[in-house]
C-alpha cells in the first residue's frame, strides 16, 4: 500500500494544484467582469470609471474607457499569478458596454 501511495501522491498534488489554479483564475475573471461592468456604467453616467473599478482589481490592473454618442465601453486587463510566484503570469481581460445616459455631454 505504501508504494502505491508514494506513486500516486504526486499526481494527487498536481490535480489539487491545478484545481486551485483554476478556481483562482475564474475568481479573478469574475472580478474583472464586475469591474468592467461598473466602469462602463460609471462612464455612461459621467462618473470616474477608474475610481469605481479600482476596488475590484489587484495591483497592476488597467481600465480603459472609451465612449461615443451612444455607448460607453470599458476594457479591464488584470495580470495575475493564481498560485503565486511559482506559476507563470496570465492576463485576464473583460469587456463591457453601457448606453450613455441622456442629457450628458
Amino acid at each position: 500500500m505504501t508504494a502505491e501511495l508514494a506513486a500516486a501522491l504526486p499526481a494527487v498534488v498536481a490535480v489539487l494544484a491545478l484545481g486551485l489554479w483554476a478556481v483562482s483564475a475564474v475568481g479573478m475573471k469574475v472580478r474583472a467582469i464586475d469591474a468592467a461592468n461598473s466602469a462602463a456604467i460609471a462612464a455612461a453616467r459621467g462618473e470616474d470609471a477608474q475610481a469605481v473599478a479600482a476596488p475590484y482589481l489587484p495591483e497592476g490592473a488597467a481600465v480603459t474607457v472609451s465612449s461615443d454618442d451612444a455607448v460607453a465601453r470599458a476594457v479591464v486587463t488584470a495580470p495575475v499569478r493564481p498560485l503565486g510566484p511559482l506559476t507563470p503570469p496570465m492576463e485576464i481581460t473583460a469587456e463591457a458596454a453601457a448606453p450613455m445616459e441622456p442629457g450628458l455631454e
